[in-house]
């Protein structure tokens, strides 16, 4: 049981307990079982295994080569757009499925709905670069405008001409991305024109537009991006080690789990960001920051439930054919993906931030500075940027815990609960279930936490009690 004490004086000072039923002291019961949660990744073998199936250690060094010292999003934006890249690959494999009897109709919607939500991402990631004054016009980009009418061919590109009354506008297109092919292609050209509609409308808050063959009707610069994004590279890499198993969801979950690691990396290259910004008190930045780790989350669940998609009998066969067993001492088969372990640290770490963003030291005696920081910050909202921020890292606490708790349902519905049952997730409270324990852990942010209570309580008997309906 946590204790948790209020006096009417921890509100604030211009906050008075005027009602008696106001109670000095509420209990919060929390698990024993669920607290301090240890994520740990799986043995180092199945991690080790995991990396090679996926090519992990060629993909980091796409990820991580810096081709442009002084943009500084480029660690962050190159493996979104990698993401991206390997979406056109998955969409092109699912429309080329010969299978009677799989899903077309149904991947095609979750692949579409699923591109549309991480153009979204790079849209935004692209939008707060160029709010950044430290950052603003740094991105690789080809100005059509500057040239004056007169295109230089390089060979790298296709250029086409658009008229607009007495406006000529110029569209630079990809030569090496897939999409632009996609849309020559009769099985996907509704599709592809779809998205790149889709960049149209979400780059257009952003001084430049991606060049994959958008309409690009304002004329916007294009972003370098077969230099940014290196897709021949990137396509060298679309065969797994296991690509003579003949099953053709091996190449689904192939493609599935590059996306999750690319948008995984994403991730880290945010938090590291964030915890600078904090450090330098631009809470700002950092809202920002957080609210993209929150999508993300949200994106990484909406890409794991592509397994819901596949073919029972054949992922079961390919499960067998790649060796996956369900042995306790491996532990969830997310849990092999050290860079997801390591994302779930770092966010979960973020709860030392609130102290630093609220400008107060932990007591060591365990008194309640955090608590009334926040309860001040809470009522006074004169740095709505820092109650911006506090909700950003809740934000972050929730989406987190809905990707454990759905990846969870996730094994029992492709796996079987039996299986399931081997793999420590379907288990009872009481029991040694590391998903569960994520869930279903305190709060990471117990003096934020507090201080909404109260303050709910205190509104609720200043009110009278009154309730709606």
């Amino acid at each position: 049981m946590v204790d948790l004490d209020c006096k009417a004086k921890i509100v604030s000072t211009d906050v008075p307990n005027k009602s008696p039923k106001l109670s000095n002291k509420l209990q919060v019961s929390v698990p024993s079982t669920f607290r301090d949660a240890q994520i740990s990744e799986a043995p180092a073998v199945a991690c080790s295994a995991y990396d090679d199936y996926l090519r992990l250690p060629e993909l980091r060094k796409l990820w991580s080569s810096n081709e442009f010292p002084s943009w500084k999003n480029e660690s962050v934006l190159k493996p979104a757009l990698h993401a991206l890249e390997i979406s056109f690959r998955f969409l092109s494999t699912v429309l080329s499925d010969q299978r009677p009897y799989a899903n077309g109709r149904e991947w095609r919607r979750r692949l579409e709905s699923l591109t549309t939500s991480q153009i979204e991402i790079i849209a935004n990631i692209c939008e707060d670069n160029e709010e950044d004054r430290a950052t603003r016009g740094t991105a690789p980009i080809v100005d059509l405008r500057s040239s004056h009418g007169v295109l230089v061919r390089d060979g790298s590109y296709a250029e086409v001409w658009k008229m607009t009354g007495d406006t000529t506008v110029v569209s630079r297109t990809s030569e090496s991305s897939l999409l632009p092919r996609l849309a020559t292609w009769h099985k996907s050209e509704d599709i592809a024109q779809k998205i790149l509609y889709s960049i149209e409308c979400e780059m257009r808050r952003c001084p430049y537009t991606l060049g994959l063959g958008e309409p690009n009707l304002t004329g916007k610069p294009n972003l370098e991006y077969d230099l940014v994004c290196k897709p021949s590279e990137l396509h060298s890499l679309k065969k797994s080690p296991y690509d003579h198993i003949d099953n053709y969801e091996n190449q689904t979950l192939y493609c599935t789990q590059q996306i999750l690691e690319s948008w995984i990396y994403v991730s880290q290259q945010l938090l590291k960001r964030i915890t600078e910004q904090v450090e330098n008190k631009d809470f700002v930045r950092a809202a920002s920051d957080c609210y993209l780790i929150e999508r993300i989350w949200k994106l990484l669940t909406e890409i794991e439930d592509l397994h819901l998609l596949m073919d029972p009998d054949d992922f079961l066969r390919l499960k067998n054919q790649l060796c996956i067993k369900s042995m306790n001492e491996a532990g969830p088969f997310c849990f092999r993906s050290k860079g997801l372990v390591d994302i779930t640290r770092q966010c979960r770490d973020l709860k030392h931030k609130v102290p630093c963003i609220l400008g107060v030291e932990v007591d060591p005696m365990g008194g309640p500075t955090v608590q009334e920081a926040a309860m001040k910050l809470y009522r006074e909202k004169k740095e709505s940027e820092k109650i911006h921020l506090l909700q950003a890292l809740q934000a972050i606490e929730s989406a987190m815990k809905r990707f454990f708790y759905a990846f969870k349902q996730l094994l029992v519905v492709v796996t079987g609960s039996l299986d399931a049952n081997a793999n420590q997730v379907v288990l009872s409270s009481d029991s040694g279930d590391s998903l569960s324990h994520i869930f279903l852990e305190p709060t990471y942010f117990p003096s934020l936490d507090a201080a909404k209570t109260f303050l709910g309580n205190f509104w609720n008997h200043e009110q009278g009690g009154m309730r709606l309906g």
